[in-house]
């Protein structure tokens, strides 16, 4: 014969005052976790309970119910109706839905509390990210969603973020086939195909953790803050329909440039712009390069210009920093080192009067004519210019046909190289200002320039003749004195270390190989130990009278006989000397 099922019989619910109430000793629950105390009485008060508490009947010494009742299970739910009625917000006796366990229940208490609390199953994750969507398409925005759960808006931004994912990968996420971090980063590219593209490569990968899945959605964009990005402009890529891909999970400085194409031809369009403008200064060429490489200018000429004086304001305007930078200095002279705030003002008075003494350098109108600027980037995306050099060809034709040391020089015009044809003229190339980039002229709206009325070359015969007489009456003049031919040699070496297009010529077939690097990280320009050489050349360079050859010949010799050892180690020597 069957046995029966039991029939159970669940503990009846009723309304009891809330005066009528007490927390259970019996509680399990003793360190406070999750949802505060106020947040629950925030949204008791908005929603009213959503689950009634367990209760059970206090008896007395004798076993008869005293019509209190003590709280074993729901006490988080009853400290938040203890904090409403305190706020007066609920009333003492208002009625509360309470489940009654019988007195007599073999049931503990405490099994009562532990049960509730371990039997109950935390909401996944996903379920979470789906309601916060529902929300949303009924009408609840952001910031009434993060108001009604107690969480910042970011929060919802985030959990909406990760909802957005392709189903496929949610649905993996849902199977326990991927982890949290992992989904977080498949929503930096919103492109469902992608994503799913991704996943399939990195799924069976022995990398793929989130920062290898966060690489490859982005492999194809640029970072906001790379140069290029920082020269062109967020505002700017967006008004050109450019997009950005943001990280709301980790910083991302910034974000992603979708678009490279895009932010390639702003960048061009912005650095001819910036040409155009330069262009007014009567400059004959301007090369436009993203990238110059170290080098660049190794065979041209740079003009040396004077720094433009300052207005009546500026001069006052630095006097005062400067009268305000040396009184702090003499006010804390006697102490070890100054205070934070002190120190602070200090470094602010310097930045501003460094930027008021780098003035703007002055060129001779007739040098501008024949020479150019490189416009490019610096290291951090500002736009960089550098203006005034020289190229061979374009050096003045009269001194190359008469002191030309051959023929192919006197042919191809002074400082041009055996072998090496010279750069087409600007005016070949229409005239004005041209402005190229990548190769490609672009020539502004500037008047042409008349003809030049350089001298016509000599013969080529002529000069190979003239010249055969000159060197074999230098040669015979240098070797009966050595030390007129050390320091010729040494002025060879210092002209054509500073002045590669100069043009004076030379009797002594001696030269300095300026080595060009093929092969070269694009930011090697930048690099200290570049800065460094380029310093301590520009530091000579200033200090060699390269303007002159007799002049300079006179500083060598001088040199020469130094009793420091190193060129360095004279210098401050040869200035006190040329001072004098």
């Amino acid at each position: 014969m069957a046995k029966s099922a039991q029939k159970i019989t669940l503990s009846p619910s009723r309304d009891i005052p809330f005066d009528k109430l007490a927390l259970s000793q019996s509680n399990v629950r003793r360190i406070k976790a999750g949802v505060s105390v106020e947040e629950l009485a925030e949204d008791i008060a908005r929603r009213g309970l959503l689950q009634s508490l367990s209760v059970r009947p206090v008896l007395d010494a004798d076993g008869v119910e005293t019509g209190m009742f003590e709280i074993p299970a729901g006490g988080r739910r009853f400290q938040a109706l203890s904090l409403l009625v305190k706020q007066k917000r609920l009333a003492k006796t208002a009625p509360i839905p309470c489940i009654v366990r019988d007195a007599a229940s073999e049931i503990l208490a405490e099994d009562d509390s532990l049960a509730e609390n371990m039997q109950r199953v935390a909401l996944h994750p996903l379920d979470q990210f789906r309601a916060f969507v529902a929300l949303r398409e009924k009408g609840q925005g952001e910031e009434a969603i993060a108001a009604a759960f107690f969480v910042t808006p970011q929060i919802v931004k985030q959990r909406l973020k990760l909802a957005s994912v392709a189903p496929a990968l949610l649905e993996v996420y849902a199977e326990d086939g991927m982890t949290l971090e992992q989904l977080m980063a498949f929503t930096v590219n919103p492109e469902h195909a992608r994503q799913v593209q991704v996943w399939d490569a990195v799924k069976s990968s022995w990398n793929k953790e989130a920062y290898a899945i966060r690489r490859m959605l982005t492999e194809t964009s640029v970072r906001a803050s790379e140069r290029r990005a920082v020269f062109v402009g967020l505002k700017a890529y967006e008004a050109a329909g450019g997009v950005v891909l943001r990280d709301l999970f980790q910083g991302d400085d910034g974000g992603w440039f979708e678009d490279p194409a895009l932010l390639d031809r702003l960048m061009t369009e912005k650095l001819q712009t910036e040409a155009e403008a330069i262009a007014a200064e009567g400059w004959k060429w301007i090369e436009v390069s993203t990238d110059l490489p170290y080098g660049y200018s190794h065979d041209l000429r740079r003009l040396a210009g004077d720094p433009a004086p300052m207005t009546k304001e500026e001069d006052a305007a630095h006097a005062k920093l400067l009268a305000e930078y040396r009184a702090l200095e003499e006010e804390y002279a006697g102490q070890d080192e100054y205070p934070e705030e002190i120190d602070a003002r200090l470094g602010e008075l310097e930045a501003v009067m460094e930027a008021v003494e780098q003035r703007p350098l002055i060129f001779d109108p007739v040098e501008v004519k024949r020479a150019g600027v490189f416009v490019t980037l610096d290291r951090d995306g500002g736009l960089a210019v550098y203006r005034g050099y020289v190229r061979p060809e374009d050096e003045p034709r009269e001194e190359s046909a008469v002191q030309g040391g051959d023929a192919e020089a006197g042919r191809m015009g002074q400082g041009a190289d055996a072998g090496v044809p010279a750069r087409q003229p600007a005016a070949l190339l229409g005239g004005g200002t041209v402005i190229t980039t990548n190769g490609q002229p672009i020539t502004a709206g500037l008047p042409d320039d008349e003809d030049d009325g350089a001298l016509k070359p000599l013969p080529e015969r002529l000069v190979m003749e003239l010249t055969a007489h000159r060197t074999l009456a230098l040669r015979e003049a240098i070797g009966r004195s050595p030390d007129v031919a050390l320091t010729l040699l040494l002025l060879k070496l210092v002209t054509d270390t500073f002045r590669t297009a100069g043009a004076s010529g030379s009797c002594i077939e001696a030269s300095v190989r300026h080595v060009y690097m093929s092969a070269q990280a694009s930011d090697l320009k930048d690099n200290a130990v570049a800065k460094a050489v380029d310093d301590r050349h520009a530091a000579w360079e200033a200090d060699l009278p390269l303007g002159d050859d007799a002049a300079l010949w006179d500083y060598l010799t001088v040199l020469d006989q130094g009793k420091p050892s190193g060129a360095a180690g004279a210098l401050p020597q040869l200035r006190d000397q040329r001072a004098a």
